[in-house]
């Protein structure tokens, strides 16, 4: 693997630091399911369910904005002379048939392997178990795939994605290693067009030792010959022992490098058993730093096994691995493994010192056990970053925070008071008085959604205000999102004041003075990483955060659900049926009263059903991607920028009597997840992330 320049970081669009495909609805809601169900059922199923998704229109683009994992160019370097967005790969057990490898594209790899290939497919409908306690998989054939045709049609079609493969070739079960050369041949063949790399798979076939590593020393020629310069791996099962492992290490010198396989092979069946623990990880430890004193540097190693929190992996190259490969971690963990191990190695490297040393080829240094190897084409300083003056973007937006905070503390105080404005009363054409001798609930009802209104702009200030200090202030690509989309949603939903059409003046003077604060905002924006130390194990706190995560995302997309409800009523027929009984008239009975009436309050009803959009938007936005272990700012963000909204919506309808059940229980469900949500994530988001929580059992 060869060097790059150097570069250093300059600290533009660097990470794009979104969160990962939703562990939040993997351990509470999918995984509690999935392992009711066998094994291979469970993998089936999931397998289709993603891959089913991946292949619509608008599929990726629904698991990238689920997950949305971009590569930091930090994260870049070379496998084996193959350039890889970033060292996490995933092992070709995992999805044999590749089903939904367009899915998992999109979860932060860089690399898929392929395989076990054999030249013929070897089918199996035999069962998959689970042993959760060992977070282990039991395979009853470890040989299973589709076979070198149906691997060439698939790539010669196209996988939907662009990371680069390498393919595991196995012989046929039960080959001499005469017949398995002769079947390699046929592979190379047929695969060598498509395949980035190769990985020679021979050291688990019960063949002798001597044998074995002629045969594969054969193989490598052959792969040379049908595939120039591309590299060829070997495989080196788990159960090898570190004496044998000293037996291969002048053959694999010959290679360009090694992968430590992640399936312990039982002696003579074709069951395989996949799985993390403390004790492969410390065996794939101990084999990597022998490995790697062995190999020199100039050799690729690739961990397959063991890998089932950020630690593990930060472990295994820290040894001396160049990349790690996910399989069994990717089904206890859950999906967002692959980002939160990327932002633990990112996190690392833009901490690191910088240095002008020259680095051997590979991925570091010389490996210390507290630090993740860093590509030797970027060198990162890691003195602090200086903040942007206030005025530079940041500031406006927390100038327009603070006006959404000030307008609806105003609207509050009017609403609570006289409820109408003097250009109200002129376009009704009526008085306040008038009002309430027409119908002693109509401005009551009127005042209702006036506050509610209020307190749902005080909550979007809020928020605005606590992602651009938190968020823009430090180049966070989530909040920037986060925020932008937000407003877009708001001064777009102004044109919904005139459904109806009533144009409200001071919404319009509103806008016009918030409106360049949003402007100026989005001068000169930058990416930078977070600094924060990212979480790395799966504890008990990490676990129990998923949960709030899930109450948090599951109340966004409610809020949102009903801030475009609320809108469409507003827009269409103003009223629903609990409104009406509660004032007691019906829609005709209003509109002979007054023209002006319905309108008017259509145009309440839009503007809060946009604003409450707006909100859901901000919310989910930083449910989804901005829940990181030690952001205690966002958890007192979730605290202040719910209680207006929550506090206007429930005091106003007990305070003018409308507490119809139906129609409040929507609230009354949001209040549970808004509590649920603070509850379940304090510990993670306010807790420190110093890595001394207890890991799950």
């Amino acid at each position: 693997m060869g060097r790059g320049k150097d570069t250093r970081y300059t600290g533009t669009n660097i990470q794009k630091r979104r969160r990962p495909m939703p562990d939040w609805s993997y351990h509470t809601l999918f995984k509690p399911l999935l392992f009711r169900l066998s094994g291979r059922r469970a993998r089936d199923l999931t397998l289709h369910a993603i891959g089913g998704l991946s292949r619509m229109p608008g599929g990726t683009f629904v698991i990238r904005t689920m997950g949305h994992m971009e590569m930091s160019p930090l994260l870049a370097s070379e496998l084996a002379g193959v350039p890889v967005a970033c060292p996490v790969g995933l092992s070709g057990g995992l999805d044999p048939h590749g089903t939904a490898h367009k899915a998992l594209a999109q979860f932060g790899l860089g690399f898929i392997e392929l395989g076990p290939v054999t030249v013929r497919a070897v089918q199996s409908h035999a069962s998959i178990t689970r042993m959760a306690e060992e977070e282990a998989i039991v395979y009853s054939d470890g040989y299973e795939n589709d076979g070198a045709d149906a691997f060439a049609a698939r790539l010669r079609k196209g996988t939907g994605h662009r990371l680069p493969h390498f393919v595991r070739l196995r012989p046929m079960p039960g080959s001499s290693p005469r017949e398995a050369l002769s079947e390699q041949r046929e592979l190379l063949t047929k695969l060598a067009p498509y395949a980035a790399g190769f990985t020679l798979d021979g050291l688990a076939e019960g063949w002798p030792s001597d044998m074995a590593l002629a045969y594969l020393a054969e193989v490598r020629q052959l792969a040379q010959a049908a595939a120039p310069g591309k590299p060829v791996l070997v495989y080196v099962p788990q159960q090898l022992p570190e004496g044998e492992l000293q037996a291969v290490m002048d053959t694999a010198r010959s290679f360009s490098g090694v992968v430590l396989g992640d399936a312990q092979r039982e002696p003579g069946t074709r069951r395989e058993c996949v799985g993390g623990g403390a004790s492969l990880l410390s065996a794939q430890l101990s084999k990597v730093r022998l490995l790697r004193e062995s190999l020199g540097e100039r050799s690729a190693i690739v961990a397959a096994g063991g890998v089932h929190q950020p630690e593990d992996a930060r472990a295994l190259l820290a040894a001396g691995a160049n990349s790690v490969m996910l399989h069994s971690g990717l089904v206890y963990a859950g999906p967002g493994l692959p980002k939160r191990i990327n932002e633990a190695i990112l996190y690392d490297r833009i901490t690191a010192p910088a240095t002008s040393a020259s680095y051997p080829s590979g991925w570091s240094s010389t490996p210390t056990s507290s630090s993740v190897q860093t590509s030797p084409s970027v060198l990162i300083s890691s003195a602090p970053r200086p903040s942007p003056s206030f005025w530079a973007n940041w500031g406006w937006m927390s100038l327009l925070g603070l006006g959404m905070m000030i307008g609806g503390v105003l609207a509050w105080f009017i609403a609570a008071t006289t409820v109408l404005l003097p250009y109200d009363e002129d376009f009704l054409g009526q008085t306040r008085s008038d009002i309430i001798r027409f119908n002693r609930h109509l401005l009551h009802f009127m005042s209702h959604d006036r506050i509610t209104l209020a307190g749902t702009m005080i909550s979007i200030g809020i928020f605005y205000y606590q992602l651009a200090h938190h968020g823009l202030r430090y180049g966070l690509h989530w909040a920037r999102t986060a925020v932008i989309s937000s407003c877009v949603v708001g001064f777009s939903s102004f044109f919904l004041y005139l459904g109806y059409g009533y144009f409200d003046p001071l919404h319009a003077a509103a806008a016009v003075v918030l409106l360049p604060m949003l402007l100026l905002t989005l001068r000169g924006l930058k990416d930078h990483p977070s600094r924060k130390p990212p979480g790395l194990r799966n504890d008990r706190v990490w676990l129990r955060a998923q949960w709030g995560q899930c109450c948090f995302v599951i109340l966004g997309f409610g809020l949102g659900i009903g801030g475009l409800t609320i809108s469409f009523v507003g827009v269409t027929d103003v009223f629903v049926p609990s409104d009406l009984a509660y004032l007691g008239l019906t829609s005709s009975q209003l509109s002979d009263w007054s023209d002006g009436i319905i309108p008017l309050i259509a145009h309440d009803r839009a503007g809060f059903g946009g604003a409450l959009f707006s909100l859901a938007v901000a919310i989910t936005a930083s449910a989804l991607w901005g829940v990181n272990q030690g952001e205690g700012w966002l958890w007192w963000t979730f605290l202040w920028g719910g209680l207006p909204g929550f506090a206007a919506g429930l005091m106003v309808h007990f305070h003018i009597g409308y507490t119809d059940f139906v129609h409040l229980l929507p609230v009354y469900i949001a209040v549970l997840l808004y509590v649920g949500g603070l509850y379940f994530t304090y510990p993670y988001l306010v807790g420190r992330a110093d890595g001394n929580s207890t890991d799950l059992e």
